[in-house]
């Protein structure tokens, strides 16, 4: 254990509009004041650059576990980041600019010796969708493009096809086309913004009516249960935000070859928070800015992700 309590920062969407039940953000806090750490909340607004400095308006937080009362934040204060030994980088999707900007801003706390989760380069370098992209022994036919004579050259190829933007979660802006086409021209319109933003077109696995799984890696080790998250009755989404049922599971030994087959490059980059979504023997996506699945893979299976987290964080710190 530390020797002192540790200070914890964290940057996350609005708490108070967080969904208590299955919140993995608050399942990190109470983790962390747990072990007697304290805890200071920022949005992402609220980081800015003063002369070189890393700063934040930021509010001591105290978090509980009750439904009618999850959280409690003193007075907002200007600070230098650097007062903090840990800042747990939670804000959701999209990647946009702004979320851009302040990954940057928390690259000068980070030179300051602040331990960012996950680090800024790697958020920075790893987009959810494309990063996937470089362990082709783990896919299924993929292409991105954002020209309509390339995507629709691949649905003639494939048949079943799955349209995406490079920078949704939860499931949005999803489309399905079938082998026949129909509607094919509308969504490459659509998600290419008529040819001006790269779009992601993979084959269609079926294996999607079993669920979609989230494998959880805490310092590139997997949790031994993932969350098979399964579409509702006319679905092609299994994302719990689209309506999916999540049942937790045993990892199979194909999800551990998986594993295997990406941990090399996850500890190369220092990411210690990843969620791996797979269908059926594939690799979807790896996910790294702000993974879930913690709340319900805990409650169905008796384990204890947040605190996986937390150990590694305190080894990390050690080591620097």
């Amino acid at each position: 254990m530390a020797e002192r309590a540790l200070n914890i920062g964290i940057v996350m969407d609005p708490i108070a509009d967080i969904a208590y039940k299955k919140d993995t953000s608050l399942a990190l806090l109470w983790a962390a004041r747990k072990r007697g750490w304290n805890l200071y909340y920022m949005e992402q607004k609220h980081l800015f650059l003063n002369q070189g400095v890393a700063m934040a308006t930021m509010a001591p937080l105290d978090v509980f576990e009750d439904a009618n009362r999850w959280f409690e934040l003193g007075e907002f204060e200007a600070r230098p980041l650097a007062e903090l030994d840990v800042v747990l980088m939670r804000k959701d999707p999209p990647v946009d600019h702004e979320f851009i900007n302040a990954t940057h801003l928390l690259g000068f706390a980070e030179r300051e010796g602040v331990l960012v989760v996950n680090p800024t380069q790697a958020l920075l370098t790893c987009n959810e969708k494309l990063f996937a992209q470089q362990f082709t022994q783990c896919l299924v036919p993929t292409v991105v493009a954002c020209e309509d004579h390339v995507l629709r050259a691949f649905h003639a190829e494939q048949g079943d096809t799955i349209f995406k933007p490079l920078d949704g979660m939860g499931g949005s802006g999803i489309f399905h086309v079938g082998p026949e086409g129909r509607n094919l021209g509308a969504v490459i319109e659509q998600l290419t913004l008529r040819g001006q933003r790269q779009i992601m077109a993979q084959r269609y696995i079926p294996e999607i009516s079993q669920g979609d799984t989230r494998i959880l890696l805490v310092d590139g080790e997997p949790v031994p249960y993932g969350l098979a998250r399964i579409p509702s009755a006319g679905e092609v989404r299994g994302n719990l935000a689209a309506g999916g049922r999540g049942v937790a599971r045993e990892l199979t030994d194909r999800d551990y070859w998986l594993v295997e087959q990406v941990k090399p490059v996850i500890k190369s980059l220092g990411l210690m928070f990843v969620g791996l979504d797979v269908i059926g023997d594939y690799i979807t996506e790896i996910n790294v800015t702000s993974p879930t699945c913690v709340r319900e893979i805990d409650a169905q299976k008796g384990t204890d992700i947040p605190a996986l987290l937390m150990d590694a964080i305190e080894r990390r710190l050690q080591q620097a």
